[in-house]
């Protein structure tokens, strides 16, 4: 029987694995304050552009580690009075920070996961200080010491409209969802990361000041080399088990997709030992001092690529048609939850923004039993409710309208 065929064979909802149970947003962008108590595997959230659907996604991946699914920086995302003036007023946290909190379910464990920007004034030179907003987290009412160990805790994967152009866009947006896909399976990839960027601004930094100590920063660029090959090493691991992953289940709907890495360091490490290349690594710094502050080609693991090739075609990812390159991208999207359900014997809330663009009728409802086979909790974002009727039963629809969300 094919899969859209028996799409609406009954599926057990207790087996759902992963769920937000209860969401809340304080100060989150067009939301002054919002509580949705959610108890089906699908949240279809229904609405015209710009009224705020994407916004409870974001919000919702904030409960993870990084920047959310826009990469907004932490002052974009407070609520402005004008827009929710007419509105009750809570408590807040304090007066310029947001908020989200949620209750979750994974397995038959049950926790709290909440996360706040707030204001604190640093020092930033001998007489004088700035402030500036920073993010804290917690679970169970417990401050965790950095966002990374949300990892421990929750995993997401999304996709929006921008994804779209995946593979015809810049590199970094490549590495960042290549990126995403590692710590979902390595939570430390995560901390190497953060270390990483702090040591390179503060190499330029010091290279910009023109204030050259050199034992100074031979000793950053040791640190960078190392943390550079683990990161390299993690990402070159993790595309090579996903591609075996997806070659060993391969999919009846969404076309394979073979994933390459193009850096220098990545393909060093294919050939030599770590030593060696944590050596050239740290030589290449070295030698990259003063061409840096002109033209920044050096070769690093921040200038990887991440490349997609459809393999029974045999043809890159960025030469595609734009409904084959959304369907690569949904087929490493399921083969990335698979894997990671197999691996941590948890699923991962899946936050799927416009999903259904792009698609025929036959392939979102192809799409929609593949996310029910995951028996996790999926957030669908529409203009158009009706694309989502055949999995009514299993969904919970909300109209956005005015900053209201209604259930209906």
């Amino acid at each position: 029987m094919s899969a859209v065929a028996c799409f609406n064979c009954d599926f057990d909802e207790a087996k759902v694995r992963s769920a937000v149970k209860r969401l809340t947003l304080v100060n989150f962008r067009n939301y002054k304050y919002l509580r949705l108590n959610l108890d089906k595997p699908f949240i279809i959230l229904s609405g015209e552009n710009g009224s705020g659907k994407t916004n409870i996604l974001e919000a919702i991946s904030f409960l993870s580690q990084g920047r959310g699914l826009r990469g907004a920086k932490l002052s974009e995302i407070k609520t402005f009075d004008f827009l929710a003036s007419s509105l009750p007023t809570p408590t807040f946290i304090n007066n310029n920070g947001w908020a989200v909190s949620a209750e979750i379910e994974k397995l038959d464990e049950t926790f709290s996961i909440g996360t706040a920007v707030e204001s604190v004034v640093k020092e930033v030179s001998f007489n004088e200080t700035k402030e500036v907003e920073r993010r804290i987290v917690q679970v169970n009412n417990q401050k965790l010491p950095s966002q990374n160990e949300l990892g421990n805790y929750l995993t997401l994967i999304w996709i929006t409209p921008q994804m779209d152009r995946l593979f015809l866009g810049g590199a970094q947006h490549r590495r960042s969802f290549l990126d995403r896909i590692v710590y979902a399976f390595d939570v430390e990839h995560a901390k190497r990361l953060t270390s990483f960027d702090n040591l390179y601004r503060q190499w330029l930094q010091i290279l910009k000041s023109g204030n050259i100590n050199n034992n100074w920063l031979l000793s950053i660029e040791e640190q960078i080399a190392g943390l550079g090959v683990a990161i390299a090493a993690a990402r070159l691991e993790q595309t090579e088990k996903l591609n075996a992953f997806m070659e060993k289940n391969p999919d009846d709907m969404f076309p394979e997709a073979i994933l390459e890495l193009d850096g220098t360091i990545e393909q060093m490490i294919r050939e030599r030992p770590a030593v060696y290349v944590e050596d050239f690594y740290r030589e290449s710094l070295f030698n990259q001092r003063r061409s840096v502050l002109y033209n920044d080609t050096g070769a690093g693991i921040n200038k990887t690529d991440l490349k997609a090739v459809y393999k029974k075609k045999n043809v890159p990812a960025n030469l595609c048609s734009t409904g084959e390159q959304k369907a690569l991208l949904l087929s490493i999207m399921l083969s990335e939850a698979r894997c990671l359900s197999l691996n941590r014997g948890v699923p991962p809330i899946l936050l799927l923004d416009e999903i259904a663009a792009h698609l025929d009728d036959f392939k979102r409802d192809a799409l929609l039993f593949k996310i029910k086979e995951l028996q996790t909790q999926s957030f669908l974002t529409t203009t158009n409710l009706f694309e989502f009727m055949s999995i009514k039963e299993s969904a919970q629809f909300f109209e956005i309208k005015e900053n209201q969300v209604k259930e209906i």
